[in-house]
């Protein structure tokens, strides 16, 4: 019963978060030229709802690895656990971002809007050609000063092994020339994933940034050998992470 008033309460307090404060943000952003000002003042709203739902679920999140927020847009790049990803990592990251999501996730009325505060982008895994729109948009928002988020496993891993990263999501990082920034996320599947079901438990999250990967890598690696790259110091992380939960 207690887990159920905890996802309850999460849904109740994210609609009133939209219904109230999504008009001020709009104003005050017009008020504004400065894109990053911008997505530091839309983020900050977000940050507060991530905050809410953190709160209400009982998540711990234990944060390491280099915090400073960098002058340039980067893309982040992650692992994919579970549901809980999103809110911890926008409740931790150290500087604005979008997100890569699923087509579905656009068909849900108090969460669009946010999301297009936000600049993410929606990819439709079914149509090949909307997987191409979906790189050629995410470049076009690096390339306009905005930072992404992706996971190139594609779906959740659910508390499972890593799934092998898509490539291709990389010709991101190449293409607008920024720096790659790779996240370790380890914990989220426990909260929900790990017992199939929608209710949430409490419990802690570890999070560790690792060092950006300057686009310059492309100039040496294939797409590829880049992808693998980063897989590898994302997959070493989250085993080092796992084992200090477990201290």
């Amino acid at each position: 019963m207690l887990r159920m008033a905890r996802t309850v309460g999460c849904i109740i307090g994210y609609a009133a978060l939209v219904s109230t404060q999504l008009p001020k943000l709009k104003e005050k952003k017009n008020q504004i030229d400065d894109i990053r000002s911008q997505d530091e003042m839309t983020f900050l709203y977000a940050q507060r709802w991530s905050q809410k739902i953190l709160k209400s679920a009982g998540v711990k999140v234990h944060l390491s690895g280099r915090t400073e927020p960098l002058d340039d847009p980067v893309l982040y790049v992650s692992n994919h656990e579970g549901n809980f990803d999103i809110p911890v990592l926008i409740n931790q990251l150290p500087q604005p971002f979008g997100f890569i999501s699923k087509k579905e996730v656009e068909k849900i009325p108090f969460l669009k809007p946010w999301m297009e505060e936000l600049n993410c982008i929606y990819l439709d895994r079914s149509n090949r050609r909307a997987s191409l729109q979906m790189i050629k948009d995410g470049i076009k928002k690096l390339k306009e000063k905005h930072s992404l988020l992706i996971f190139p496993q594609g779906s959740r891993s659910k508390g499972q092994e890593m799934q092998e990263f898509k490539a291709g999501s990389l010709k991101l990082a190449k293409s607008a020339q920024v720096k790659i920034v790779p996240i370790a996320i380890y914990g989220t599947s426990q909260i929900m994933e790990k017992y199939q079901s929608r209710k949430m438990v409490p419990g802690d999250v570890y999070v560790h940034i690792l060092d950006p990967i300057d686009p310059s890598i492309f100039e040496d690696k294939t797409m590829q050998e880049v992808s693998h790259f980063v897989q590898n110091q994302i997959s070493l992380s989250v085993q080092s992470l796992k084992e200090k939960s477990n201290e």
